[in-house]
């Protein structure tokens, strides 16, 4: 029997979790979960209805008045519980992760594991969410400002790390005092509902944590728009982000955006080189090249260009793509069969204008999402790709005359999430980090998604942050008080 077949015989159909309680949706609709790896269905999908959210609603609004005022203590706990919930299971997890997914098994855990630690941090970070004593001019009056938790959170999360993007805006809400509803990944439901099981197993209270899948065109304006809701929070394209942040603005609510980003790469001709080249082609193919700060656009300065992209190149050969339960595989398939079309179109327009095929540039086989990994060289601004996110297993190398020269590139765009520079010269990477446009920069090695730091763009890559001790100030509001003393 076959890893595929194994692992399938343990996926199971997916419910929605409503006050605490997993079921179907109520109109008994359901959608098939496809392997990726495989284009076969593994399970069912509970697809939510109108009747289902507002069951969810009246969840999450009764549970935020008991859980806004359970001590912070006592949220860290049950939430420390969670996570090693999460580690004692990430073994089974993982697994169906890369099912739905299509990941490498050794990214799934590590995503997974990854999350336990997120949940750990912001269970810490929770309990030092202070307020603070302002002195006053006069006597006998104390002012205070209070931090109190913003309501009920409505959540929105994408396919492409399917636990990783839940767990952080989870623990956001869950360590600040509020509830939430989470919109989970039609296409990858069940990591993310184990994540959710997690909590619910550690003492979560009912409500406090709620679970649907559905159309993103019914559940996000009803929810957005629903006065229980006091804040949202998404990740996925820039399209979509600014329809709902429009939406989010038109009825007052808060709101957190991580959206689309187009990674700049600024390789200097001091850098080391061979370092540069694998410790990106590592990175630019993790997760089939579909993730939000995966390495893009590589702007390397002309004297070591040639060295780059053959050290670039010679690299990428030596990942070996496939189902992602099999020995040895370090990139699985894209997500989608659109995908796959999206990707071959980046291709062919850039040839067509000019770009060099130096690697890759095509599908694997014709059963499975697979792609190889591919490398353009000389790729000319006009092309699609250097102006819209690939979101996939694409490189674009394009030779740079000078620094300056590539920070007028790496701003060019209206993008601002992540942004990488390698060189040995610390003036040139204080320059760098002076005049880059992003959100984040990591200097000569991978230095994003820790849970302690930032996380989060600029400009069309969104607003707000999902990591680090700012995440939590998105889910709560400030109160003054000022206090004059009775005689």
């Amino acid at each position: 029997m076959s890893n595929d077949q194994k692992a399938r015989e343990h996926y199971p159909d997916v419910l929605l979790c409503i006050a605490g309680e997993w079921r179907a949706a109520s109109s008994g609709r359901t959608s098939p979960i496809l392997n990726p790896a495989t284009e076969e269905a593994i399970g069912q999908l509970a697809y939510a209805g109108v009747e289902d959210l507002d069951e969810a609603l009246a969840a999450a609004e009764a549970a935020f008045k008991t859980w806004s005022r359970t001590s912070v203590f006592e949220r860290y706990k049950i939430m420390r519980n969670a996570a090693n919930l999460l580690r004692e299971r990430a073994p089974r997890i993982s697994r169906w992760m890369t099912l739905e997914q299509g990941k490498p098994l050794a990214e799934s855990m590590a995503e997974t594991l990854a999350g336990a630690d997120l949940i750990d941090w912001f269970a810490e970070e929770g309990r030092r969410a202070y307020g603070r004593i302002v002195p006053a001019r006069a006597e006998a009056v104390r002012q205070l400002v209070l931090k109190e938790p913003v309501g009920p959170v409505a959540a929105f999360a994408p396919w492409n790390f399917p636990i990783n993007q839940v767990v952080r805006k989870v623990s956001a809400a869950l360590a600040s005092g509020c509830s939430i509803i989470v919109k989970g990944p039609d296409e990858t439901p069940a990591s993310p509902a184990e994540l959710i099981r997690c909590f619910i197993d550690a003492g979560l209270p009912a409500g406090v944590v709620n679970l649907v899948y559905g159309s993103p065109r019914e559940i996000a304006p009803y929810l957005i728009s629903h006065q229980v809701i006091k804040k949202i929070t998404f990740t996925g394209s820039t399209p979509v982000g600014k329809q709902l942040a429009a939406l989010a603005g038109t009825h007052m609510k808060r709101a957190t955006m991580e959206l689309g980003g187009h990674a700049p790469v600024m390789v200097l001709k001091d850098a080391d080189i061979s370092k540069a080249a694998n410790t990106l082609a590592g990175s630019k193919y993790r997760n089939a090249g579909q993730v939000c700060v995966s390495p893009t656009r590589f702007l390397v300065e002309e004297p070591v260009f040639d060295e780059f992209v053959e050290n670039f190149v010679e690299a990428a050969s030596r990942i070996k793509v496939g189902f992602g339960l099999d020995e040895g595989v370090n990139m699985g398939p894209l997500v989608s069969a659109r995908r796959i079309d999206a990707i071959e179109n980046f291709v062919q327009d850039a040839v067509g204008k000019g770009a060099e095929l130096a690697l890759g540039g095509e599908r694997i086989g014709n059963k499975g999402y697979f792609f190889k990994p591919t490398v353009l060289s000389r790729v000319p601004q006009s092309a699609e790709a250097m102006n819209e996110e690939p979101f996939g297993p694409i490189a674009l190398m394009v030779p740079m005359r000078s620094v300056d020269e590539m920070i007028v590139e790496a701003n060019r765009l209206n993008y601002g999430l992540a942004s990488y520079a390698f060189t040995r010269s610390a003036a040139a990477a204080a320059k760098l980090s002076d005049n880059v446009a992003a959100g984040m920069l990591s200097v000569n090695h991978l230095g994003f998604a820790l849970p302690e730091v930032p996380f989060g763009g600029i400009n069309d890559s969104g607003y707000g942050t999902e990591g680090g001790a700012d995440a939590l100030e998105g889910y709560l509001n400030t109160k003054f008080v000022s206090h004059l003393q009775a005689d």
